[in-house]
């Protein structure tokens, strides 16, 4: 067992003030094991958190936290901040492991300043608290810590941008470490580059170009260089930026060699290096790497897009087999669309491929740079549905989102072999912008579906012709309709009639009339919230019409890493407690 001498000593920011250089970077080594044996435990952002650790000893040694107040972009480094301001036992307490968020919360601690999981918000953020700060003429140093992958987005460069004629104490801490969750993309990094073979001193750079202020560190692993360069600019009275090299996955061998799959890690055992529970099955991922690999072999049109996350988003084999046809825009979701929209606007056949909780920050593109000019790209949509994730990554919104924008056809696949169908039609067809979300974690195969094509756009398809009750299972929720109907069929006699939608964006008017005929009940259950949803197209339908309807989906609310078996008996959504209803109704 790993001895926590220093440790032990440590409960607040201020405990390390005392500390002598040797002391403090012993404290390095002891967090950082920490670390491993906790993130190997119970999964999380690895590589990032190991390469911030003696930057964040130094940040609380010099300034006054919470007077002082750090925001960290993404907050996906901040295990050391949290250890170092009064929540040590959720690292080094087993039991104690997943008390405390991923990410920075206010909730948590006054050392925390907002909720953050999404990337190139902290200089806005911290923009935002040093404006306020001067208006109440307060003198606290306000400091923003930013990756250089993060720079790749858009908000990043409105803060640098805004940030330079501040006036006042601003600073900016770019940890440098060469890479975003995969290599970086962009022609800043040229200069990131450049700034570091020169050690800060090259004529071309990015940030004095803006009018910022500039240092740099060259060994962000160094504690006692960090020390006296944060000293020099504490209290300063304009913006600088401190652009520290450090190297991701910093004293973990396996993670420094291979920095993107240590980004963010499953539970796995330190002596094997094999995950705890290994996922051998096929995923939707998979599915869509092998597929699109194919379709761009044999077509030279179709481009593959990602948004700085290529693994998660279907490209991990289809961006070295097909470099030529793939563009990773880093972690720029908004130019991803607005560039998909160009390429097809001029003959192209782009796939972008996004998360539900990371396509929210396209909405504008996907309205006006897409839609409104009908052009015809592919989205597919990722991790969309109710889950246990963290507030900052929530997949529930995207159905509100993407489908109540004119000219988008959102589809819903229910199965392996339904997506493939979809997503070969999508992309082929010159006529829509076309979004696609792909189904929950675990693939669906189904030994049913038999359709050859999607030429009907908003035709509903009856899987099973019943009367008194239809149940309409959007995407995931299509087994669950099923098992809805059985329990119908084995408690109360009912031969339910199920439905498949397929479409989100559209109302399938002819079967909706034709269900009045012999139905008193219509049942919507939809993955994700029911506020501007799929349900409440088909309710408003029936407004005016002898039908009762009942929509299941999720409520209108932020969850924090709510159990998943907690939401769904929250939501109703148990095929026990939706018969019951329906029983109750009837």
């Amino acid at each position: 067992m790993v001895e926590n001498n220093i440790l032990e000593k440590v409960n607040f920011p201020q405990d390390i003030k005392q500390f002598n250089i040797s002391e403090l970077n012993e404290l390095a080594k002891e967090i950082r094991n920490v670390l491993i044996k906790k993130v190997s435990t119970t999964g999380g952002h690895f590589a990032p958190n190991l390469g911030m650790v003696e930057a964040t000893i130094a940040l609380h040694y010099v300034f006054n936290s919470p007077v002082d107040k750090i925001v960290f972009d993404v907050s996906h480094q901040c295990y050391t901040h949290k250890i170092l301001t009064g929540r040590k036992s959720g690292f080094i307490n087993p039991e104690s492991y997943t008390k405390y968020s991923g990410y920075t919360t206010q909730d948590e601690s006054e050392h925390d300043f907002f909720k953050v999981g999404h990337t190139s918000t902290s200089i806005s953020l911290a923009c935002g608290l040093a404006k306020a700060r001067d208006l109440k003429k307060d003198k606290e140093n306000i400091i923003a810590v930013i990756g250089d992958g993060s720079l790749s987005g858009g908000e990043a460069y409105e803060g640098l941008n805004n940030a330079a004629v501040l006036g006042s104490n601003f600073i900016i801490v770019v940890n440098d470490n060469e890479m975003s969750i995969s290599e970086n993309q962009g022609g800043l990094y040229t200069n990131l580059k450049l700034l570091r073979d020169t050690d800060g001193k090259a004529e071309n750079n990015f940030f004095k170009s803006l009018g910022l202020e500039y240092i740099y560190i060259k060994d962000g692993h160094d504690i006692e260089l960090l020390i006296n360069t944060f000293s020099k600019v504490k209290d300063i009275n304009k913006p600088i930026v401190v652009h520290m090299k450090t190297i991701k996955g910093k004293g973990y061998e396996d993670a420094e060699k291979n920095k993107e799959s240590f980004h963010f890690v499953a539970p796995f055992d330190l002596e094997t290096k094999k995950p705890k529970n290994e996922v051998t099955q096929e995923t939707y991922t998979d599915i869509t790497d092998k597929f699109l690999s194919e379709k761009a072999s044999k077509d030279s049109k179709v481009i593959g897009i990602s948004a700085g996350t290529p693994v998660f988003a279907g490209f991990s084999s289809y961006r070295k087999t097909h470099k030529d046809q793939f563009v990773d825009v880093g972690i720029a979701e908004e130019h991803a669309i607005a560039l998909a929209s160009g390429i097809a606007s001029n003959g192209g056949k782009p796939v972008v491929s996004l998360g539900s909780s990371f396509i929210q920050r396209s909405y504008d593109q996907l309205s006006q740079d897409l839609a409104i000019n009908n052009n015809s790209a592919v989205i597919i949509v990722n991790a969309g549905g109710i889950s246990n994730s963290d507030v900052t990554h929530l997949g529930i919104f995207d159905i509100p989102l993407i489908s109540n924008i004119p000219n988008i056809v959102y589809l819903a696949p229910t199965c392996k072999e339904e997506y493939l169908l979809m997503l070969d039609w999508a992309i082929d067809q010159q006529d829509y912008p076309v979004a696609i979300r792909i189904p929950g974690k675990e693939v669906i195969y189904s030994n049913e579906f038999t359709e050859k094509n999607y030429s009907e756009i908003n035709k509903f398809k009856v899987t099973n012709k019943g009367e008194d009750v239809a149940i309409l299972g959007l995407g995931a929720f299509y087994n669950l309709a099923k098992s809805v109907a059985e329990e119908l069929k084995n408690t109360l006699n009912i031969n339910a009639t199920v439905i498949n939608p397929r479409f989100i964006t559209g109302i399938d008017e002819e079967l909706l009339n034709n269900l009045t005929n012999n139905h008193k009940v219509v049942v919507t259950l939809e993955d994700g919230v029911l506020d501007g949803g799929f349900g409440e197209k088909i309710s408003r339908f029936y407004s005016n019409k002898n039908m009762k309807v009942l929509n299941y989906g999720a409520k209108k609310e932020f969850t924090d890493r709510e159990p998943l078996e907690d939401l769904y008996k929250r939501y109703h959504l148990t095929k026990e407690l939706i018969v019951n209803d329906i029983k109750n109704i009837m």
